[in-house]
């Protein structure tokens, strides 16, 4: 197991404390289980009572005062026979007997108890209560029982704890910042997607402000493809379950994929056969009979398109893109907004190549990542590589080629001139790869890039090229999407800029406020000159005071507003005022801040980030 270093040790032992304060208070309690995390702890508990936020402010109170009795955490080691019998006699059979049955025989098996609290665990802890001197609870959510949604949900209390006060303080604060940023909140107020029960969990419904994002996105990929040779290309989203087979994305990621799809005419023959749902499965997975998929993953068919014509060495490399939606399982409890979803687009690309090219097709992908986080002010990153772990089965291919890949991305990684880090087990099963982490602006990590090289579906596919002697070779595979997902993208991107988009990706660019009814025709005029440049403008005509026009068009985040009065009316002119790019601000002409504001959005010019802070 591996060492807990001392933050985690001290929010391990607030977990514990935790669940001190819950049986006093809820004596009829049962626990399941309460790790360190990434940003602090929980426990997951069974009780009758559904908590709110003031049960939380009840609880801390309480862990408190199991804080200030100082109470030492003591190991007790013991048989799994004493184990079974001490987890009966504190009454805590529901969960804690299954926990004890996921530790492998010959392993240790302990407990910590802190004053009347015993727990099964493997630790560690800190000495004494008293250790814990800054944590907070957070919140409250469902879980199911080991995120089985099959499995009774459980109640997942959340806390944060730290070495300082302040520390947490900082760490509130960031947390504070994240709500005000929550793309699930900003997505509603500026109504730019909704996820409908309807619909269904997870699938996303592209508004029209939204999909204006996309489609700004999408469009400066697109050319920056175009430029770099990509074609492009469209699949369905469905394939047979033989080509997911060949690949090795069926049966071995069932669990991850939505269940095949068999066809009306075999299902009403089998079901006439007596065949139950579990001998259907087992002869899917088998290949017995076949089915459809909803695609996990756009390769299969990209390398179809590519094998369904001969080429040679001097064809290649081969660029494929396409802008794939892909379909996966994820458990409900997994989902989150934009950032976790079951239906999601990939701007996916697939580059066949030579091994001699695999070194500079590469560098051409990370450069094309590099552009658009830079484009997007995301300069805050860092690069992983997701190695083999060779203890594992779960990879597939010549591990000869896999160092071949493996020292590839090493190679290129060394090119970036920013820090990364090697991580053994996290490849995909077919390759290894490089996913690009970004911090934003309030600290939070998100893996969004990623570029992957390949050596083994081409030979699983047994594609080909003829080469400058005249024989057959296997080309390499190079997997690659700046973006990673349309919708995680932009639930990032939402955060990132906290809805104050950059002018060239704003749904609205530029909304015109006429100070009175008098004004409206000049203001449509100023509107249509606007609109024949395609910029994205409207009209502020409700007969409302000016200043109250103008906190509306902060609160709808737009990043230019023209404020057209008498005066400016008189003279042919309107008053700029930019939340994004106060460079812009001044009295002019409506054709003067035309061309201003076309200069700024050829450039994707960035909001300044103070006033940007100061519009939202």
């Amino acid at each position: 197991m591996k060492a807990m270093s001392p933050l985690e040790e001290l929010r391990h032992s607030c977990s514990h404390i935790l669940a001190t304060a819950i049986l006093r208070l809820y004596p009829d309690t049962q626990l399941d289980i309460g790790p360190p995390t990434e940003n602090g702890f929980y426990y997951d508990v069974d009780l009758e009572k559904k908590l709110d936020a003031s049960d939380l402010e009840a609880i801390e109170a309480e862990m408190k005062k199991v804080i200030k009795e100082n109470q030492k955490f003591e190991r007790i080691e013991c048989s799994r026979e004493e184990a079974i019998t001490k987890i009966k006699s504190i009454g805590q059979e529901r969960y804690k007997l299954g926990r004890l049955a996921d530790i492998p025989e010959g392993e240790p098996i302990s407990f910590y108890q802190n004053g009347e609290f015993i727990d099964l665990c493997a630790g560690s802890h800190v000495g004494y209560t008293k250790k814990v001197k800054a944590f907070k609870l957070l919140s409250i959510a469902g879980a199911y029982h080991r995120g089985d949604e099959n499995n009774k949900q459980l109640q997942r209390i959340y806390g944060t704890a730290f070495g300082s006060k302040e520390e947490l303080e900082v760490y509130l604060e960031r947390l504070e910042q994240a709500r005000a940023r929550d793309h699930r909140k900003l997505g509603r107020e500026l109504k730019l997607f909704h996820i409908d029960e309807a619909v269904g969990s997870g699938m996303v419904l592209w508004t029209p402000n939204g999909a204006i994002i996309r489609q700004e996105l999408q469009s400066f990929i697109a050319e920056e493809l175009r430029m770099a040779d990509y074609e492009q290309v469209f699949t369905p989203h469905i394939g047979k379950l033989g080509l997911y087979r060949t690949s090795g994305h069926f049966p071995y990621y069932k669990e991850s994929q939505f269940p095949p799809i068999v066809e009306p005419g075999t299902v009403e023959h089998l079901a006439e056969s007596g065949c139950s749902c579990g001998e259907l499965s087992n002869q899917l997975d088998s290949g017995e009979i076949d089915g459809y998929l909803l695609k996990p993953m756009n390769c299969p068919m990209h390398i179809k398109i590519f094998d369904s014509q001969p080429h040679s060495y001097r064809d290649l490399p081969v660029r494929l893109a396409e802008f794939g939606t892909v379909y996966r399982w994820e458990q409900s409890g997994e989902l989150n907004g934009m950032t976790r979803v079951r239906g999601f687009t990939q701007d996916d690309a697939h580059i066949f190549c030579t091994e001699e090219q695999v070194g500079q097709e590469i560098q051409g992908c990370l450069d094309l990542v590099k552009l658009v986080f830079n484009t997007l002010g995301m300069q805050d990153y860092r690069v992983r590589i997701g190695l083999r772990d060779p203890d594992s089965s779960k990879y597939v291919g010549d591990a000869a080629k896999w160092d071949k890949a493996e020292a590839a991305l090493r190679e290129a990684a060394q090119t970036l001139e920013v820090q990364f880090v090697e991580e053994p087990g996290e490849a995909a099963f077919y390759g290894p790869k490089i996913d690009f982490v970004v911090k934003d602006v309030i600290g939070r990590e998100w893996q969004l890039g990623t570029v992957q090289v390949d050596y083994n579906l081409p030979e699983r596919f047994k594609l080909s090229y003829i080469g400058a002697d005249n024989e057959k070779h296997r080309p390499v595979m190079i997997h690659r999407a700046p973006f990673g997902s349309m919708e995680r993208f932009c639930g990032v991107l939402i955060e990132h800029f906290a809805g104050n988009f950059p002018t060239w990706l704003a749904p609205e660019q530029v909304r015109i406020l006429p100070m009175n009814d008098d004004l409206v025709p000049q203001a449509r005029e100023i509107e249509k000159l606007l609109k024949a440049a395609k910029i994205r403008v409207t009209v502020d005509a409700v007969a409302d005071k000016l200043g109250a026009k103008i906190r509306k068009t902060h609160l709808d985040k737009v990043p230019h507003m023209l404020v057209l009065g008498k005066r400016e009316a008189e003279e042919g002119k309107v008053q700029v005022k930019s939340r994004a790019n106060p460079s812009l601000e001044g009295v002019k002409t409506p054709a003067e801040f035309m061309s201003e504001l076309l200069q700024t959005i050829a450039d994707k010019t960035l909001p300044e980030s103070e006033s940007a802070e100061a519009g939202s």
